[in-house]
């Protein structure tokens, strides 16, 4: 590339110190050694230059080329994005649709043991208060054949000692007195059959209250993650205050 400058500036100076014509403003300067020079510098031209000027020549081609690849790439990338952008969605939904059902599985599950447990308190409560009445029943028998015996003494002692009236209204108060107290057994056992019942439904509604806080408080949760749900929302009774509860007695006693 230096000789390209070097030969230029011998041509320069050719011209320079040429022979002017008279009359004009030409000069003559030797042929054979402009001409010599010229081949110094075509062939010391790189050809670097000659493929730059290709690529002049055929820059639009170039750059139309370059804009349709960039285009391509963009509308591939746009898809690839969208495509991207669709999975993540359809990943988002099927996890929601899982918490959503496993939700309602623990829903479910929650109220099959409280109906297994009211089922099982029921059951309890019925068997207590059948051995509460048969008991009941039992002590008031036992009173009747008491008092029916208490009768019969009486009315054999009233028709041994016919004269003695105080003996005759001593037997009668006896027998009033075991039937009192044997109606007095009788209510007693049942109040506290009551009394045991109600203390166990007492324990499965704190038990029931519990666990319907618990669903609830999870059922809020999944509501959290999951973003507004348009399932039905169940509304829990409040919590009771703490304290003794009181004893219901079934009426009569």
């Amino acid at each position: 590339m230096y000789r390209v400058f070097e030969a230029l500036d011998e041509l320069v100076t050719i011209v320079e110190e040429a022979r002017g014509v008279p009359m004009t403003s030409g000069c003559v300067v030797p042929r054979g050694d402009v001409l010599e020079l010229l081949d110094e510098i075509r062939d010391a031209i790189p050809g670097e230059l000659d493929d730059a000027q290709d690529v002049l020549d055929h820059r639009d081609d170039v750059v139309n080329k370059a804009a349709q690849q960039a285009e391509h790439s963009i509308t591939s990338s746009r898809a690839e994005a969208e495509q991207t952008v669709t999975e993540a969605r359809e990943e988002a939904d099927r996890l929601l649709a899982e918490a959503r059902a496993r939700a309602e599985r623990m829903v479910a599950d929650a109220e099959a043991e409280a109906e297994r447990i009211a089922a099982a308190a029921r059951h309890e409560y019925e068997d207590a208060v059948g051995r509460a009445e048969s008991e009941a029943d039992r002590m008031i028998q036992a009173g009747r054949a008491s008092y029916e015996r208490s009768v019969d003494e009486g009315r054999a002692e009233q028709a041994r000692m016919v004269d003695q009236t105080e003996v005759v209204r001593a037997a009668h108060s006896e027998s009033a007195r075991v039937v009192d107290a044997a109606n007095q057994e009788a209510g007693r056992l049942r109040s506290e059959c009551d009394a045991y019942v109600d203390s166990k439904l007492g324990e499965f509604e704190d038990l029931l209250g519990r666990t319907l806080r618990t669903v609830g408080k999870g059922r809020a949760q999944l509501r959290g993650r999951g973003g507004p749900s348009h399932d039905t929302v169940f509304d829990y009774a409040e919590e009771e205050p703490a304290g003794p509860r009181p004893t219901r007695h079934r009426g009569g006693y």
